[in-house]
């Protein structure tokens, strides 16, 4: 039997204000998976999303003293970089990711 998923909170804001979700990742058995909305008129506005993300990400790991969010963010960048200009083979194949 497999574990039950473990989804995050709704934002607050989005709680309080309304919106709408446009994309959800999860990991499963090591791999990810994801749905989405492309909801933005110019695929320009899914960098945007992914810096902010990023920018999430570099705080929390700093709030935790894990590393230092130029540190966070230098990584991120790299792994980006590198991940785009080495795709896998079959675009529906997701390696394993770290663990949680």
């Amino acid at each position: 039997m497999s574990n039950p998923y473990q989804a995050l909170n709704i934002p607050p804001a989005a709680n309080e204000r309304g919106g709408f979700e446009f994309l959800r990742c999860a990991i499963v058995e090591g791999e990810l998976h994801l749905t989405l909305r492309p909801v933005f008129n110019e695929p320009k506005d899914w960098g945007r999303v992914f810096a902010e993300v990023a920018r999430q990400v570099a705080r929390a790991y700093a709030q935790q003293d894990r590393f230092a969010e130029a540190e966070t963010l230098t990584r991120i960048s790299a792994a980006f970089e590198g991940e785009m200009r080495n795709p896998p083979d079959v675009a529906s194949s997701v390696a394993p990711i770290g663990g949680r």
